[in-house]
């Protein structure tokens, strides 16, 4: 079993889940403290537009004037160092035009992975990212792909501890064995409900990484908190994630990216909506209501996106409010919503047999849907596949 304490720069933990807590990042942690880990080394910072202060400065300028160590360089996730590219889309290696400091870019040529070049002369790699809690969210699987080259290296690795910013909770299905991809990578839940820092602990054990690792634990954290009760600054993760209520969705919702159906994307409502020229909306919603789904309002709405799947065409769809964060389920959401699509709109409705096993982490999904079994068999599926990770899980747990 590892030893989690020796690895984690440990902070006492203050606050509560209140509007009134202010939470410290990892990165705030770090400045607070003068930056005294990094003194004298020449670091590698794995970042983007999320990274930044409790003033909302970024990590990048934080670093660059901090005065007792060397940023030397700078690696980008998906969606670019700004975060302002969509998803999927290729992004080249540049340079930060503040900082002269060279950007290796982890989503373009090299698969994602920094290469031996790009770590050369590096003292240690440094992670801070914002992630948003879903498996199939690409910053995380970046970091772990960071922490094995690292760990191939002989590079020390640093994880700058951010909230999760749904929440501790658990969903959906362990990724299943034989299912591999860039957003299909660590054999957790679809919701993991771990931190960052948490993830990399997990990661490092499960592949028996020999890799010096430490996390910067963030103070007044708990895990019953969402982002919006942090104090934490608010940056879009990336250009259709815009509010926390997305981000609670997100698990669900984003799992319909694997079939012919909009959610949003080209519209004021991504992951907040979900629709097709030929969905029976009307139908749908009825039932969904019907299902007692906690947390959210389903009311039907149409919408013409002006991007992406079914651009400029009116589209008939669902409209999601949440109404209580800590209720919602979203993988519940999107079993029902699938559930009555298959039973209203088989004809029309397309569902990937591959792409949803990526997203998902399970083939049983789509066998049991295609079998007709209803939304409470599916789900039931779900809790049986996750049980063996929730006790597992404790032992990586930084936070109450």
């Amino acid at each position: 079993m590892m030893k989690i304490l020796p690895l984690v720069l440990c902070c006492s933990l203050t606050g509560s889940a209140s509007a009134a807590s202010l939470t410290l990042t990892g990165l705030d942690v770090l400045e607070r403290d003068g930056f005294a880990q990094l003194a004298g080394k020449k670091v590698g910072l794995i970042t983007n537009q999320t990274s930044v202060d409790l003033k909302g400065v970024n990590a990048v300028d934080v670093f660059s004037k901090a005065g007792n160590f060397t940023l030397a360089a700078i690696f980008s996730p998906e969606h670019g160092f700004r975060g302002t590219e969509e998803g999927g889309a290729y992004i080249e290696n540049s340079s930060d035009p503040v900082t002269g400091v060279p950007v290796f870019s982890l989503y373009g040529r090299n698969k994602q992975r920094p290469t031996p070049e790009m770590l050369r002369g590096l003292d240690v790699l440094v992670f801070d990212i914002q992630d948003i809690g879903a498996r199939f969210y690409t910053y995380l699987t970046t970091m772990g792909y960071a922490m094995e080259e690292a760990a191939n290296a002989g590079i020390p690795f640093m994880v700058l501890d951010r909230p999760n910013p749904i929440g501790g909770l658990v969903e959906g299905p362990v990724l299943e064995k034989g299912v591999s991809a860039f957003t299909a990578y660590f054999p957790v839940p679809t919701r993991h409900g771990f931190t960052a820092g948490e993830m990399a602990l997990f990661h490092k054990a499960n592949l028996n990484l020999k890799l010096d690792l430490t996390v910067v634990k963030m103070e007044g954290w708990t895990r019953d908190m969402f982002f919006d009760q942090t104090g934490v600054v608010w940056i879009n993760p990336s250009p259709n994630i815009r509010s926390v209520d997305a981000e609670v969705l997100y698990p669900g919702l984003g799992c319909f990216e694997a079939a012919n159906v909009s959610v949003g994307r080209g519209t004021d409502r991504p992951f907040l909506w979900f629709g097709a020229p030929w969905m029976k909306a009307d139908k749908i919603v009825k039932k969904m209501n019907a299902a007692g789904l906690k947390g959210v309002k389903l009311t039907v709405q149409k919408l013409t996106p002006a991007a992406d799947i079914y651009a400029g065409k009116a589209c008939e769809g669902i409209r999601i409010d949440v109404t209580d964060k800590a209720a919602v389920r979203a993988l519940d959401v999107f079993t029902e919503a699938a559930y009555w699509l298959r039973k209203y709109n088989k004809k029309d409705f397309e569902l990937k047999p591959e792409e949803i096993r990526k997203m998902t982490g399970s083939s049983e999904f789509y066998k049991l849907l295609e079998e007709g079994k209803k939304p409470a068999r599916i789900i039931a599926a779900f809790q049986k596949s996750s049980a063996a990770f929730r006790d597992g899980a404790v032992k990586f747990r930084l936070y109450n």
